[in-house]
């Protein structure tokens, strides 16, 4: 199993954190009760600018959900049908190829699903296989990669596409005062990512897929998710969560790895998600390693915020244009996310 290819697909409207920090400021205005605190937490949130769905000013007439939800949609389109073809071009693969496709996203729902309005859109085989996946959030990037190669797994003569978009901007409540949403607001960016996962019997290059592995930890559910209304989406963000991520991720890797006769100093390449700040600290202490081996993750925070569950698969899509490592390297790709859960992917190139 090799992942053949990875792109990724951003709108248009891309603004400096500083013009989107001033805009929240006029907005929100006298209702804060810290002003300075929205300034604090923008500056340590290691975004230097986002890109969003729709002109910044445009934001307010999106005045309930089901019009939020109406542009998630339409947007999906564009930006996954993008993103799949520019993975498909790097796999050197057409859409009569696909076998099956995993679309995974946090920030809007529909049914037919996207995957489904997309065989319409684009062509895509009527036999092709779906599975659409709603809930997992930020780890669904990695899981996501896990979940498809084991279908290329059991249909070695297949290829699949795993497809993520996000658009973080449609879920913000902008009358939520809390600190978790002016820290959703300082970091969440919108965008989509493509990976094309080829099985063993496909002439395909990129890093081979050895193993997977997902760990839950058990009544951590308070620590990130949605908690939905009629307004849709609001955030649900525990300070907890660079707790939970030093005191599992370590012990987690380390027992993966050993089953493969691996331990964290074999490790040449680390693939990880985004998050922010805190969580990359964190993944760091837990790991033992030192910024310079994540820089792919914190250069993407900088450039695109955090993109939920397609911020791995832009890093992903960095290192294999842009960083790849020596042919033989083994490499964790990893992310964690709502439930609390961890997904680990071992790769080698």
């Amino acid at each position: 199993m090799r992942i053949a290819g990875a792109a990724s697909a951003l709108p248009p409207h891309y603004y400096p954190q500083s013009e989107l920090l001033q805009a929240f400021k006029l907005y929100w205005g006298s209702r804060l009760e810290n002003p300075r605190m929205l300034d604090l937490l923008w500056s340590h949130a290691g975004v230097d600018g986002r890109y969003l769905v729709r002109p910044m000013e445009t934001y307010l007439e999106l005045d309930t959900w089901g019009k939020a939800n109406d542009l998630w949609i339409e947007t999906a389109l564009e930006l996954g049908s993008t993103a799949i073809c520019r993975a498909l071009a790097k796999a050197g693969a057409s859409l009569s190829d696909i076998g099956a496709m995993f679309f995974v996203s946090v920030t809007g729902i529909c049914s037919p699903s996207i995957d489904a309005r997309l065989i319409n859109r684009m062509g895509l085989p009527l036999n092709m296989k779906r599975i659409p996946i709603f809930g997992l959030g930020c780890v669904a990037g990695a899981a996501g990669i896990a979940r498809a190669a084991d279908y290329v797994r059991a249909f070695p003569d297949q290829i699949a596409v795993l497809l993520s978009v996000e658009l973080c901007s449609l879920t913000l409540q902008r009358d939520d005062l809390s600190i978790a949403n002016q820290i959703s607001a300082a970091l969440f960016g919108d965008g989509a990512g493509a990976v094309v996962l080829a099985g063993d019997r496909v002439n395909a290059t990129g890093p081979r897929i050895v193993d997977t592995c997902s760990t839950f930890y058990p009544s951590t559910e308070d620590v990130m998710g949605w908690a939905i209304s009629e307004k849709g989406f609001r955030i649900v963000l525990s300070p907890e969560v660079p707790n939970v991520i030093r005191e599992h991720l370590g012990h987690d890797v380390d027992a993966f790895l050993a089953g493969h006769g691996l331990t964290r100093a074999d490790i040449g390449c680390w693939v990880l998600h985004t998050g922010g700040p805190k969580v990359l600290e964190a993944t760091q202490e837990a790991l033992g390693i030192p910024q310079s081996a994540i820089a792919a993750s914190w250069d993407m925070l900088r450039k695109t915020g955090n993109l939920s569950s397609a911020s791995v698969l832009l890093v992903l899509e960095e290192i294999m244009a842009h960083r790849r490592p020596a042919e033989g390297t083994w490499s964790i790709l990893a992310a964690m996310g709502p439930g609390f859960c961890s997904e680990v992917v071992l790769m080698q190139w």
